[in-house]
């Protein structure tokens, strides 16, 4: 199968910003996930807690934390695009004892994607949870931050897997 080329690399080798003058405008979605794994005492206080401790609410704060990284994420990532974001929503809930998944889903109508800004979102909604709870344990692993899947675009994508493709990346 050849290679194709990488997208954010020019011809003489040096990086570049993707140039997306001649893209059309569509719709554009992604949603990313990440997980934060607990000990198990330090889930149950968490959840006796209400999701609280010394330092505040910890799924509040950590909202607020990832939807500022999504709509900032041009200033972390060099070659991201600055974007006007239409929707940034996240959610936490616990999807086992120990195992809490973030989900960041990103919205907007332009000629670039918002994968990016989702898994960043999702990434540092993460950490923000860490960071509150971490006077409780360092034992607290992020397990992962994975696209769950995106729409619009040449291609969508639904669990990591491409499930269609269009040929000028109009809807």
């Amino acid at each position: 199968m050849p290679r194709k080329p990488l997208t954010h690399v020019a011809a003489d080798n040096h990086p570049r910003m993707v140039d997306v003058g001649a893209k059309a405008v569509t719709a554009r979605v992604a949603v990313a996930e990440a997980v934060v794994r607990f000990p198990r005492a330090v889930a149950d206080v968490l959840r006796e807690a209400g999701m609280r401790n010394k330092k505040g609410p910890v799924i509040d704060t950590a909202i607020v934390a990832g939807t500022m990284a999504a709509k900032r994420t041009h200033e972390l990532i060099p070659f991201c695009h600055p974007l006007a974001i239409e929707r940034c929503r996240i959610e936490a809930e616990f999807v086992s004892d120990t195992e809490l998944a973030i989900r960041c889903e990103v919205a907007i109508t332009h000629k670039t994607g918002v994968e990016m800004e989702a898994l960043t979102g999702a990434g540092v909604a993460a950490l923000t949870v860490y960071d509150m709870c971490k006077a409780l344990s360092h034992e607290i692993v992020i397990e992962r931050v994975r696209l769950l899947e995106k729409s619009g675009g040449k291609r969508d994508v639904q669990g990591g897997k491409v499930v269609s493709r269009k040929r000028d990346g109009a809807r």
